[in-house]
């Protein structure tokens, strides 16, 4: 059965470069983040191959038809997964064409940007802070590092940001969920961020804030994954630094918006729930 849209009256979000400063507090000197990707050239391309691949595998969880609908929580806990409701896709406005469609060749998503981000799992505490509602970049800029904070905020900037959605939560067993969903003008400015604002390959271009460096999750399938989607998911690798908790993270690219999830926690987060929440978060952008 077709979702309708609850009516919103909401005011359009200040620009991104108005949420707040990008500048981070100064900090020891660190090696500039453009120097970082020249070692990471052979490596992109290399991951390329890969995901260009990986997108080939079976997609049999994706709603294909332009009707929305509901999506299935893919909640089987005997397996580790989440306890996730049932995903609501939001009812398109008339005669809106979907981001994948030819009379969108931007790329362009119709639906309010807060009804794509993924909901919570039954079970787990929501954020105070990141309750789904409309964030300042800020809030996104934070994953990262001091260091790259600055010059990806400029990124954001260049590329005209045009507003950010963030959701969080955490899970009985200490597992710390965070999605982020940032919009911009059309796919080919979300694709520039990607290529010159993170430029990741087989390791995250932009340090995380909680783990320097992450490797590409060699077990990652793209199993439920649209084919108009791209998804680049990485993990921290043992040992996971003084607190030893783990960072696993995923960058989904769905025409105008990018997509972030991250999972944490200590001694390890569980793969399970993490491709779990990134293939849920994926469908809602197709």
């Amino acid at each position: 059965m077709t979702e309708q849209t609850l009516p919103r009256t909401p005011e359009e979000p200040a620009p991104a470069e108005a949420a707040g400063p990008f500048a981070a507090p100064a900090e020891p000197p660190r090696k500039p983040l453009r120097e970082r990707r020249v070692l990471r050239a052979v490596a992109r391309w290399s991951l390329a191959v890969v995901v260009a691949g990986g997108l080939g595998v079976g997609t049999a969880a994706f709603v294909t038809s332009q009707e929305r609908t509901d999506l299935p929580g893919l909640a089987t806990a005997s397996d580790g997964r989440w306890d996730f409701p049932r995903q609501k896709l939001p009812a398109l406005p008339a005669d809106a064409p979907r981001p994948d469609h030819a009379d969108n060749a931007a790329g362009i998503h119709h639906a309010d940007l807060r009804d794509l981000l993924v909901t919570a799992p039954g079970s787990a505490e929501p954020d105070a802070k990141l309750t789904g509602d409309w964030t300042p970049a800020s809030a996104y800029l934070a994953e990262y590092a001091k260091g790259d904070r600055r010059e990806l905020g400029n990124k954001l900037h260049e590329f005209a940001l045009r507003h950010a959605a963030s959701r969080a939560w955490t899970m009985p067993d200490g597992t710390e969920a965070r999605v982020h969903l940032l919009r911009f003008p059309s796919s080919g400015l979300t694709d520039l961020y990607r290529d010159k604002g993170l430029d990741f390959g087989s390791t995250t271009g932009a340090s995380l804030a909680h783990a320097e460096e992450t490797w590409m999750d060699k077990q990652w399938t793209s199993r439920g994954v649209p084919e108009t989607a791209s998804v680049y998911s990485y993990e921290e690798q043992a040992p996971y630094g003084d607190d030893g908790v783990q960072t696993r993270v995923a960058y989904i690219v769905a025409g105008d918006t990018l997509g972030m999830v991250v999972h944490e926690k200590k001694g390890g987060a569980d793969r399970v729930p993490f491709h779990q929440t990134v293939v849920l978060q994926t469908q809602l952008l197709s």
